[in-house]
């Protein structure tokens, strides 16, 4: 009888799920001692470039696969967007993957911000990844990228195990997209994941597979529905929610493990002649885990020694929220472009702004995806129409809007004069938000600038004003 690794029993902290507990193997966060059976898949999800605790992952996933022959490591997906020191790469994404191999994974999904870069660096991300892509709802069609396998079975030990890769395909009304720029996956045709799953019913008898598990970047209320809809599946190992997750449904154990390399999750099944008869699951505190691979993080700490984010290129007297955010980014946008006015989506603005200096490093943390930078000049009737059909809700600067009616707005300059419907407005945003809303910003309208919103707004700190006061600013409208 071999006992579990030490790093299990007694150095790491584990986190149970209690709040979500559903029945006692649900929650056991104590690993079982080994058995000829034992089958251990550690998982992450949505770690947005970050880098440093994989050192961490390694060391901890190597010590068991020391031991037990049946272990394999997989990700749920959106490995890239929200660390420069990958996102502005010169290869874009390059240390992730690189990192990602020497880790050891054996699988991923794709998610929804791997097609943040464009389908080009895809394609070469995918061809440098040493484990295998699934996703059973994405057609590349001539894109150039490398079409995914649908499902893949993986052998470990004497123990094979099924995963079918699904991704999210809610990214833009009336479309059937995932959550990224629109323009860059217009080569590219997805289905709602819904309408496949009948083709994968009899998947885990037509593999002779073990185990079938799906691999999803769908979010937890979809993984939940997942043991329903496909009563055949041993497990659901997801992300996109960013959400810790471990519940049983209908008996098939869905787990979830936050985001941001926060987390390492580690699902237990154990086999007795062929059948699953124990399920467990437990996640690890990567922040209070001690001991690490030291070549990793060797390899880690060169790619994190990148002076060229160490920049100063502004100053801010006080620690500045998202909200606060809104009202610098748009104003900074507004004055670099010189237009009347410009909006900025919430879900852009992805990390908040210490208080004292500010670097380039912040400003891409906090404006990671790369988007151009672009001008529309429209009506006010077209601007009030826009905000009244759509229910979107933005940061502005430049104008504001006086509520009139649930269908009525009047637009005011910053002087406090009333727009006329024709008034023509310049409105300086990001590629993303025409491209979600190209009914209401058509294409052949747009003066496509040269910079990045990113790179706009450290110009802006550079030429025009590097003391950004926003502390308590709230631009904040929706209808």
């Amino acid at each position: 009888m071999n006992k579990l690794i030490p790093f299990l029993v007694a150095c790491v902290i584990l986190i149970a799920c209690k709040e979500n507990q559903t029945t006692k193997e649900s929650v056991d966060a104590t690993p079982s001692e080994l058995s000829a059976d034992t089958l251990a898949i550690y998982f992450i999800n949505d770690q947005h470039g970050q880098l440093d605790n994989f050192a961490k992952i390694k060391q901890i996933v190597d010590a068991e696969r020391a031991t037990n022959e049946r272990v394999l490591l997989v990700c749920a997906g959106d490995i890239f967007s929200g660390n420069p020191i990958v996102d502005q790469y010169e290869e874009k994404g390059y240390p992730m993957i690189d990192v990602m191999n020497k880790t050891g994974f054996d699988i991923s999904v794709i998610g929804n911000h791997e097609f943040d870069y464009g389908p080009e660096n895809l394609k070469n991300r995918m061809l440098q990844a040493e484990f295998e892509w699934v996703c059973a709802n994405v057609d590349m069609n001539e894109s150039g990228v490398p079409q995914p396998d649908a499902y893949k079975t993986l052998t470990v030990g004497d123990i094979s195990v099924t995963f079918l890769g699904l991704v999210e395909t809610f990214g833009k009304p009336g479309a059937i997209i995932p959550a990224t720029h629109p323009w860059r996956v217009q080569d590219m045709s997805f289905e709602r994941h819904t309408a496949i799953l009948e083709r994968y019913q009899d998947l885990k008898r037509e593999e002779a597979s073990d185990v079938f598990i799906a691999l999803t970047h769908l979010g937890t209320s979809s993984d939940m529905e997942l043991p329903n809809l496909i009563p055949s599946l041993d497990a659901v190992i997801g992300g996109h929610s960013h959400q810790v997750v471990g519940e049983l449904v209908n008996g098939t154990p869905v787990v979830q493990a936050g985001s941001y390399l926060s987390l390492l999750g580690r699902l237990e099944l154990i086999l007795s002649e062929g059948k699953i008869t124990n399920k467990s699951h437990a996640f690890i505190d990567l922040e209070e885990y001690g001991e690490k691979d030291e070549a990793l993080s060797e390899i880690i700490n060169e790619y994190n020694n990148a002076p060229q984010f160490e920049e100063v290129v502004g100053f801010t007297a006080a620690y500045l929220d998202r909200s606060e955010i809104g009202c610098f980014y748009t104003s900074a946008i507004k004055e670099y472009l010189n237009v009347d006015a410009s909006f900025q989506n919430s879900g852009g603005i992805r990390s908040d702004i210490d208080q004292g200096d500010i670097t380039t490093l912040e400003i891409y943390n906090m404006d990671p995806f790369n988007n151009g930078s672009v001008i529309f000049t429209l009506t006010a009737g077209e601007v009030e129409d826009f905000f009244i059909q759509t229910g979107a809700g933005f940061h502005i600067s430049g104008i504001d809007f006086v509520v009139e009616s649930q269908n009525d707005l009047t637009i005011y300059d910053e002087a406090g004069n009333a727009f006329a419907e024709d008034d023509l407005i310049t409105i300086g945003i990001n590629d993303y938000i025409p491209a979600v809303h190209d009914t209401y910003f058509p294409l052949e309208k747009a003066a496509i600038q040269e910079l990045t919103t990113a790179e706009t707004i450290i110009e802006y700190l550079k030429t025009i004003n590097s003391t950004v006061d926003a502390e308590g600013c709230e631009n904040y409208f929706r209808l």
